[in-house]
């Protein structure tokens, strides 16, 4: 009796455990907010639509620090057979050091959902060609936010900004380079739209004479700094423009609409991307070479970068902007969640006008150029 009550446990545990049974390991840098995200939203849904996965969320850390250690994982993992991670969620200047080490599968063409997606960021990364190892999480992108009762008509580029800002002074405000990255953003579009070839500064090759060009451009924005604002930080700006102090401010998009979804912004607050563009930065969903679950690793992903995902767990969770194209997210969103985000800045704005920053050289060189000709 004993015997056959051992065997028909063992039975029941094989049918209750299926012999498929694998674990996906999901390595995150970034905020606790994003590894929460895997462990409590994407990771159910991926395990009821694949019976006998398991989804383990992993998180390494915000900013580079945290794909620099998933970096250092999957290099002294080089020589094993398999690495411990099977996706992996990194920043822009990790994705480069890695694709170009040969750390990272060249995954996309087996991602259904990787033609939904149209950002430079997909194939670019800070100079690094990443075209079929990465894409898009999401995409945080910076804009100008401003009073509309005070400005019904805001401008459309930074050359009437320029002239705006003449005519308004002390009305706009940024946090220099210094006090956040919405003021880097700025200063990297102003650049973009006045210093001469912008696509060479995102794409490469590096130039140090290219600087020389951009001459004219900083004794303008010393110029426009007079009848500007420094504000004390990406908070700062937000804070200055809630109390009125000033009209208009690049921000970031996803901290404006989370201030003023907490009401510490009034909602005639609007946003607007000036051409030709300000710059954002994505997260990347990519897949390790040596990852034992390539196949389970691209599922994932395409779920993750799905339209119905998209909407519901990157626009609605998080006011970030979709990693893939917005315009594929129509009808997937509530008609007050679309308006909320899509109104001021259409996804026709995002294709054409959200920008990457520079690859590293020349972004080094426009923060330095910053300081001696514009902060001195």
């Amino acid at each position: 009796m004993r015997t056959l009550t051992i065997a028909c446990s063992i039975a029941a545990l094989m049918a209750a455990t299926p012999l498929s049974a694998q674990t996906l390991n999901v390595a995150t840098a970034g905020d606790q907010n994003m590894v929460d995200y895997v462990k409590d939203y994407l990771g159910p849904m991926f395990e009821k639509a694949h019976p006998g996965v398991k989804v383990v969320s992993v998180g390494t850390g915000p900013g580079d620090s945290g794909s620099q250690k998933i970096y250092e994982k999957l290099d002294a993992q080089k020589a094993s057979a398999a690495t411990d991670f099977d996706v992996v969620v990194i920043h822009q200047k990790a994705a480069g050091t890695m694709v170009k080490e040969g750390l990272l599968a060249k995954y996309t063409d087996g991602v259904d959902t990787a033609k939904l997606v149209s950002s430079e960021a997909a194939k670019n990364s800070l100079g690094a060609d990443v075209f079929g190892y990465v894409m898009p999480m999401f995409q945080s992108q910076t804009a100008l936010a401003y009073n509309a009762d005070l400005l019904k008509t805001p401008p459309n580029s930074f050359a009437e900004l320029k002239d705006w800002v003449g005519k308004n002074p002390k009305q706009f405000g940024y946090n220099g380079i210094k006090g956040g990255m919405s003021g880097v953003a700025f200063v990297t579009g102003w650049v973009y739209a006045f210093g001469g070839d912008a696509d060479k500064l995102v794409k490469g090759p590096y130039d140090p004479a290219v600087k020389a060009g951009w001459d004219g451009a900083l004794a303008d924005l010393k110029t426009f700094n007079k009848n500007a604002v420094i504000t004390p930080g990406n908070a700062g700006t937000l804070d200055m423009l809630n109390r009125g102090e000033i009209a208009m401010g690049p921000v970031w998009v996803d901290m404006f609409y989370s201030w003023q979804a907490d009401g510490k912004l009034p909602p005639n607050m609007k946003l607007k991307l000036a051409a030709p563009g300000m710059p954002g930065q994505p997260m990347y969903y990519a897949v390790p070479e040596k990852t034992a679950h390539r196949k389970l690793a691209e599922a994932f992903i395409a779920l993750a970068t799905s339209p119905q995902v998209q909407a519901d767990g990157i626009v609605k969770r998080f006011n970030w902007y979709p990693g893939i194209d917005a315009k594929n997210l129509e009808g997937k969103l509530d008609q007050a969640a679309w308006n909320k985000l899509f109104t001021d800045i259409t996804p026709a704005d995002l294709s054409a006008k959200a920008k990457p920053f520079p690859i590293a050289p020349y972004f080094n060189d426009i923060l330095e150029s910053y300081e001696k000709k514009v902060a001195n």
